[in-house]
């Protein structure tokens, strides 16, 4: 474990043909990789529009199987070719059931797994439990570029007990894909601080890196408020976009150093788990 440079990438996906999101990401894709990017993060559910803000049982056709999928086929083309990790954000379908699904594309081309997203959000404008059953993959990491991965999905962002997870399993940075931005229900509402505080809080409480991709642009009405960024293990923005931003974010993180300062905080040797069985009780 050493330094690793990623990237998030920002961009709008309202465009209704599928095949010009893709490849949209895969010319930032490209970039990313020729400034020296290894770990490359898009955002959520990138192949179009945020469906979920609606239910509509037609859109269930957006979904297939992993090996199927539009975003996974273009992004295992280009991690081949390019070499680097694609963490990709996609509707699955498996048989009947229907998952917010995230692959972990190796540098060789290769799906290493998949996670599930674990929490669902449900609400004016994401409507998420409509079309996606609560996954059932349990959190993940991978050893990637030298390092171990944690990813969440979008809503999972939210919950310090999914960081805390991955960083219990080892991870060594954390990623979260996101489609996020107005709140149909109060227009006054801005949750893009909230968003960067909570991920920022994860960064610290766990001292580990943490690299959030989100879209833009407005949808159906929807505005996406962008803000991607990377926070090193301090919870400090490093580089970060701000809500109308197309492009890259890259920086070169030392998870040596981040290793080394998680050990003398403390953090995980004073967990106290025997005092934390609240936690796993249902309200």
């Amino acid at each position: 474990m050493g330094k690793i440079t990623v990237a998030a990438l920002q961009l709008a996906l309202n465009s209704p043909d599928e095949a010009e999101n893709i490849a949209a990401v895969s010319a930032l894709v490209e970039q990313a990789a020729a400034k020296g990017a290894q770990l490359i993060l898009p955002p959520e559910l990138f192949s179009g529009p945020y469906f979920c803000k609606v239910e509509d049982e037609s859109l269930f056709a957006l979904a297939r199987p992993t090996a199927e999928h539009p975003s996974v086929l273009a992004m295992q083309a280009l991690a081949a070719s390019l070499k680097v990790v694609i963490p990709t954000s996609f509707f699955e379908r498996d048989g009947q059931h229907y998952y917010n699904t995230l692959a972990m594309i190796g540098a060789d081309g290769e799906v290493l797994g998949t996670y599930r997203k674990s929490h669902i959000p449900d609400g004016p404008g994401y409507e998420e439990k409509f079309y996606f059953r609560p996954g059932n993959s349990g959190f993940k990491v991978w050893d990637v570029c030298g390092a171990r991965i944690g990813i969440g999905i979008c809503w999972d962002q939210w919950y310090p007990e999914c960081a805390r997870a991955m960083a219990l399993m080892g991870a060594d940075m954390l990623l979260y894909p996101t489609a996020i931005g107005s709140e149909p229900y109060d227009t006054g509402l801005d949750t893009s601080r909230m968003w960067r505080r909570a991920m920022q809080g994860h960064a610290v409480s766990n001292c580990m890196p943490v690299v959030a991709a989100n879209r833009i642009g407005t949808e159906d009405g929807q505005n996406f408020y962008g803000h991607s960024f990377i926070a090193d293990e301090w919870g400090d923005l490093v580089t970060e976009f701000g809500s109308a931003e197309s492009g890259v974010l890259l920086t070169t993180l030392d998870l040596a150093r981040a290793a080394k300062h998680r050990a003398g905080m403390g953090f995980f040797r004073d967990r106290r788990p025997e005092l934390y069985g609240r936690l796993s009780e249902d309200i």
